[in-house]
């Protein structure tokens, strides 16, 4: 019999890289006209895994979450692992919002991911999820490619990585 091969489904997000999308945000903030003279701020706390966003008004928060998007975006930062809080008053008649970071395939995630392929009723797949990660595997490589193809097709809420392809 043959042995099985399998691959790992995961979403991290890379935090050096989320520190240097800050840092460019900060820098573009700062130069920026329409920011001259205003309270922007972007703060990032690895060991929480938030950003938080500071501005002046509720225009000024969204301008500043489009300049920090765009840096994340050309980093290779995926977007859908933020969980954008709501815009709240904060002190000296500032508005704050904190966006969480999200490392891992949440619970409900995974067992949608799980679900998704047993409605897809192909043979010889067997989904088990691992704490925040999900293992695939079967007998056949190629089943294991069309697995990848149908989760890349197909949107579960977060970006989905896949590794340990053995």
């Amino acid at each position: 019999m043959a042995a099985a091969s399998s691959f790992d489904v995961t979403s991290s997000v890379d935090l050096q890289e989320v520190d240097n999308a800050v840092n460019q945000a900060r820098k573009e903030v700062a130069q920026r006209y329409d920011f001259k003279g205003s309270r922007a701020a972007i703060e990032f706390n690895k060991a929480e895994n938030t950003l938080t966003l500071v501005a002046d008004d509720d225009f000024k928060m969204q301008q500043l979450w489009e300049i920090l998007q765009t840096r994340l975006v050309r980093r290779d930062v995926p977007v859908k692992n933020m969980k954008l809080g709501e815009i709240e008053p904060a002190g000296n008649s500032t508005v704050r919002r904190v966006v969480t970071l999200q490392q891992g395939i949440p619970s409900e995630a995974a067992r949608d991911i799980v679900k998704f392929l047993k409605d897809q009723k192909l043979k010889k797949i067997q989904a088990t999820i691992q704490g925040d990660q999900l293992r695939i595997t079967s007998p056949s490589k190629d089943e294991l490619q069309d697995v990848m193809r149908m989760l890349r097709e197909r949107d579960f809420g977060v970006a989905l990585q896949f590794g340990n392809y053995r």
